[in-house]
């Protein structure tokens, strides 16, 4: 069981963004895209998850494409933007609906919150450990998340 990347690439026309990357990572290994603004972190996660299609190469979790998972969120959680959740709610709230629309138990919440640490009531989703935690909704067997 791992993500696998081949000879992964990814062209904004003339731009290479992701270029011939190869790498595999292993469930319970922390894993981390270090680089410049621009050195194509996000889109590797972006092509990891199947929100954007490599122009060359390939990269699997599991042997699959993440659009061939029964249960991604079980396989990988994700949170690529903390600014793109809503500001208004706590960090138990985001994982509760993350949890709830992808058929997560509520005491997975609990367990994750436990993990990342407490929030300060009303701060919203927002920072490291809400981010980890959003990350980590399912027992995921890879938890990916930028931090902006």
């Amino acid at each position: 069981m791992m993500i696998e990347a081949r000879g992964l690439g990814k062209r904004y026309g003339a731009t290479a963004a992701v270029d011939e990357l190869t790498f595999t990572i292993r469930p319970g290994i922390v894993t981390g895209f270090l680089g410049p603004n621009g050195a194509g972190k996000t889109t590797t996660m972006r092509l990891i998850l199947g929100l954007d299609h490599p122009s060359a190469g390939s990269v699997t979790v599991n042997g699959r494409s993440y659009a061939q998972l029964s249960a991604p969120m079980h396989q990988v959680g994700a949170l690529l933007d903390a600014g793109a959740v809503h500001g208004g709610r706590t960090a138990r709230n985001q994982l509760l609906g993350l949890a709830q629309t992808n058929g997560i138990g509520r005491r997975r919440v609990d367990e994750v919150l436990g993990l990342v640490g407490p929030t300060r009531p009303g701060s919203g989703p927002r920072g490291s450990r809400s981010a980890c935690g959003s990350g980590s909704a399912s027992p995921p067997r890879y938890s990916a998340t930028r931090e902006s």
